[in-house]
């Protein structure tokens, strides 16, 4: 700490889902001590990423791709106990294994440059005092900041809105007329649920959805990352990764389709007090919007360092921000999924020794 109460460590690590628990593992693997070498904030209450506020009947077996932390299985997890729990449990232990001392609740506010330039230490101002460091890897996600399309008359409707970041199951739309919009796996995981109690469901999406068969291959995952990849190489925002690889079409989804449940509508044109209405003049009564639109990256706290580019993204060059070498950004675009964060938390670390002029002690 120096005598301005600013604390100073080499890395500080923003998030602690799983981009930065898998940094912080590569950090601590190289040699970098936590709390002395390099710390890792995390706004959330307790361990768990974005997984902890997921809704509770998402149970551990209906979850798509969760792959393992750097170090440390996840074994024996029971499926049928909520994602969020086991998860949740997941990340304390590792957390505790590794030593990673996650300092949370805390909120990072702003991240400046200390001088002018891009060569000195970074200011990183949070609700728990500011910290100096040489380098930032930045892994918030998106959980943060859900996406709320605007369609004219949105503000006049009587019923309920709500977004997948605040959904908690189906028992709240028991005898209810629901819009879900969206054509994402969490859309499709919503009707699937909400339509045995629901008095109706209308299924809306901007684009029909593609249903895919047969199993996701490593080679359609590469492709699929490259597409998400080469849009962040041009500083466009990132599509997700599941945006380009389509609903991959398993018995629930097959039984649901033949009941009509995903029986597709185009977006209405507008939404009045009492349902939607669709270019022609067709009219859905409902009392329930839920949006299942997806989520932003949450970055304005890197606003202050000039980051995007003209396009609305942040360029990378893998990990690293074009702009500034001190920034890592992981768990962004190509590096969403979980085995992607891995990776990225990885390959973050090897190049913020080069920032920090270190030789790791672990190759």
């Amino acid at each position: 700490m120096n005598n301005l109460g600013v604390r100073t460590v080499d890395v500080v690590v923003i998030g602690a889902g799983q981009a930065g628990l898998s940094a912080a593992h590569h950090l601590r693997r190289v040699g970098l001590v936590p709390d002395r070498d390099f710390v890792v904030l995390d706004h959330a209450p307790r361990p768990g990423g974005a997984w902890q506020f997921r809704w509770p009947t998402l149970t551990y077996g209906r979850v798509h791709g969760m792959h393992a932390l750097p170090g440390m299985e996840l074994t024996g997890a029971d499926p049928s106990r909520p994602a969020s729990e086991v998860i949740g449990d997941y990340f304390t232990a590792y957390e505790e294994r590794f030593g990673l001392r996650v300092r949370r609740p805390v909120g990072v506010r702003s991240v400046r440059s200390l001088e002018e330039g891009t060569g000195g230490r970074l200011l990183v101002a949070t609700t728990d005092g500011d910290w100096s460091a040489r380098a930032l890897i930045n892994a918030t996600g998106t959980w943060e900041r859900p996406f709320w399309p605007r369609y004219p008359g949105q503000e006049t409707f009587r019923g309920r809105q709500l977004h997948t970041a605040g959904y908690r199951g189906p028992e709240e739309f028991a005898g209810q007329r629901v819009i879900v919009v969206g054509g994402g796996a969490s859309g499709t995981q919503h009707l699937l649920e909400i339509a045995p109690p629901a008095a109706a469901t209308t299924w809306v999406t901007r684009r029909p959805p593609v249903f895919v068969e047969g199993p996701f291959d490593e080679g359609a995952g590469r492709a699929a990352v490259a597409l998400v990849e080469e849009r962040v190489r041009r500083g466009l925002p990132p599509q997700s990764v599941v945006s380009v690889t389509g609903l991959p079409l398993n018995d629930a989804l097959r039984h649901a389709r033949e009941q009509g449940i995903l029986d597709r509508q185009p977006m209405f044109e507008r939404i009045v007090p009492d349902g939607a209405v669709w270019a022609g003049g067709r009219r859905v009564d409902a009392d329930v919007i839920l949006w299942a639109t997806g989520f932003r990256a949450a970055l304005d706290h890197l606003a202050p360092l000039g980051l995007r580019e003209s396009g609305g993204g942040i360029r990378l060059e893998g990990t690293r921000a074009v702009r500034d070498e001190r920034v890592h950004l992981v768990g962004y675009g190509p590096s969403a999924s979980t085995i992607g964060a891995n990776r990225a938390g990885r390959a973050a670390v090897r190049d913020v020794l080069k920032v920090l002029d270190r030789v790791p002690a672990v190759t």
